[in-house]
């Protein structure tokens, strides 16, 4: 949706999109963006990919098994079945030498960026919280999230957005903002187009102040017109083995540092 807001046109028309349950292209489309669940489904239907001349994998550093099998099954068909498919890896910050020798010695291609001051404010609840424990967070933090972005709306200008490891805790930390002044959009992957729409095109127009909860999900990859306050819980939800069942499930993780 981002990348056709910027050519002025409307979803599905130069540049379309396929994620779980839902597809938007048109007979003009000559970008499609997908998630990698989705390119490996479609890997699995179809290893030739007929009709893609380029595979872009944005974010590259993301490392985990899906995107691992996207990359092996796509080095694989173009070794063995289309030797002209152009593969491309993007990132900000990986590691951009060991990717061009995976994909054959392939050139890279660096653009300066634009670097911004950052202030970093450590904020603890004033007692201690219980660690999560499976999908259960201690419901003293989220009261201490929604304190948190209270206080940034009160001592700091523009948006504010604030990164929760769920949809439940995204919902309880805006019940508890309903009174702030400002528009509080929740984004996640079941939220409605019309609410991702409202969050890429600004507060601008609106004149009204906007606090964004977002899943952690979406720290790497979502960008907002507007913010300049970021919250983090410093919580994620990965997926963990029970080796005890012998089944995978998410699980609320704290994030790393780095």
């Amino acid at each position: 949706r981002r990348m056709a807001w910027l050519l002025g046109e409307k979803t599905g028309e130069r540049v379309g999109f396929t994620v779980r349950g839902e597809r938007v292209v048109g007979r003009d489309t000559v970008v499609e963006v997908v998630t990698t669940g989705v390119l490996l489904q479609r890997l699995q239907r179809d290893q030739e990919l007929a009709g893609v001349d380029v595979v872009i994998l944005d974010e590259c550093h993301e490392r985990h098994l899906d995107a691992d099998t996207v990359a092996a099954f796509l080095l694989d068909v173009r070794a063995a079945l289309r030797p002209e498919l152009r593969l491309v890896a993007a990132s900000a910050t990986t590691d951009a030498a060991g990717w061009a020798r995976l994909l054959g010695d392939a050139p890279v291609v660096e653009a300066a960026g634009v670097s911004y001051p950052v202030e970093v404010v450590w904020a603890p609840p004033a007692r201690p919280v219980r660690a999560p424990h499976g999908m259960r967070v201690d419901p003293v933090l989220l009261t201490h999230v929604a304190s948190v972005v209270r206080r940034a709306l009160a001592e700091r200008e523009g948006d504010v957005l604030c990164f929760l490891p769920g949809v439940g805790e995204i919902g309880r930390v805006a019940g508890q903002l309903g009174d702030v002044g400002a528009e509080v959009l929740q984004v996640h992957g079941r939220a409605p187009a019309a609410v991702q729409d409202a969050v890429l095109a600004g507060s601008a127009g609106s004149g009204r102040r906007r606090v964004v909860l977002a899943t952690a999900v979406a720290e790497s990859s979502l960008t907002v017109p507007g913010v300049r306050v970021v919250v983090d819980a410093g919580l994620a939800r990965e997926p963990r083995t029970d080796h005890a069942r012998g089944l995978s499930a998410l699980t609320t993780v704290r994030v790393s540092q780095a």
